[in-house]
């Protein structure tokens, strides 16, 4: 029995998220039967509130063989939900931990289109001051910050390849002459390609052996920001820059 004060469940909104929930396979589409087992409801019943949440254009059912997949009012509920979030204070204390492991400045890259931007940057002891502004617009083709976005997003090429392999690129004086990077794209939920996280410094001091002694450091970091980001869509971290 209900405690007082309880609130007791309206059964059928419960059963409406369930349905919702049930979209968390790498597939689009979920036909009528694999929703019911999922949720363990009867087809009839899933039938019913799939209709309906439909009608509020939280779900779409293709013609061809009347599959589900989620709608725009779906995408509408996550982009205000991901809107809340502050985005900095998940990258910059794995920024800070990255410089202090290193010695050298770390930064995180978002891109749009064939450019990219220092979204977050952390100063190491030792780093370039003002080698790489927040907000500077880059090309993705210089530097190994854009680099390993390209690769991560198929880009043709021996260069790309061994970047996929290896996890992380190199480039020293090639954006300018004056620095060196290492870098690791940073990819969130379905591998899409958020952006990059990177360390920098000057050339004469970060050479090819030390740049790959960095690079596993680099590497975990765009995994930890790859898992904490994993919710967090492209367009929300571009929200937050825009060329």
């Amino acid at each position: 029995m209900p405690q007082p004060g309880a609130r007791e469940p309206v059964q059928s909104v419960a059963r409406a998220l369930a349905v919702l929930r049930a979209f968390s396979g790498d597939e689009a589409f979920v036909p009528l039967a694999e929703l019911a087992r999922r949720t363990g409801l009867h087809k009839p019943t899933v039938l019913r509130l799939a209709r309906t949440l439909a009608d509020e254009g939280f779900l779409v059912q293709r013609a061809a063989d009347g599959a589900w997949r989620l709608g725009p009012g779906a995408g509408a509920i996550g982009a205000r939900y991901q809107a809340q979030f502050d985005v900095n204070a998940i990258i910059e204390p794995l920024l800070m931990e990255l410089s202090a492991a290193t010695g050298e400045s770390a930064s995180f890259h978002v891109y749009e289109g064939d450019i990219r931007s220092c979204l977050v940057r952390c100063e190491g002891p030792r780093g370039i001051r003002r080698h790489v502004r927040p907000g500077e617009l880059l090309p993705l083709e210089r530097g190994s910050a854009g680099r390993v976005i390209l690769a991560a997003l198929g880009e043709h090429g021996a260069l790309y390849d061994r970047i996929r392999r290896e996890g992380y690129g190199i480039t020293r004086g090639e954006r300018s002459a004056g620095a060196a990077s290492v870098s690791a794209a940073v990819q969130g939920a379905q591998r899409a390609v958020l952006g990059s996280v990177s360390i920098s410094g000057p050339i004469d001091r970060l050479t090819q052996a030390l740049l790959q002694a960095c690079a596993p450091a680099v590497v975990r970091t765009a995994a930890q920001l790859s898992w904490k980001l994993g919710g967090v869509s492209v367009a929300a971290l571009r929200s937050t820059w825009h060329p």
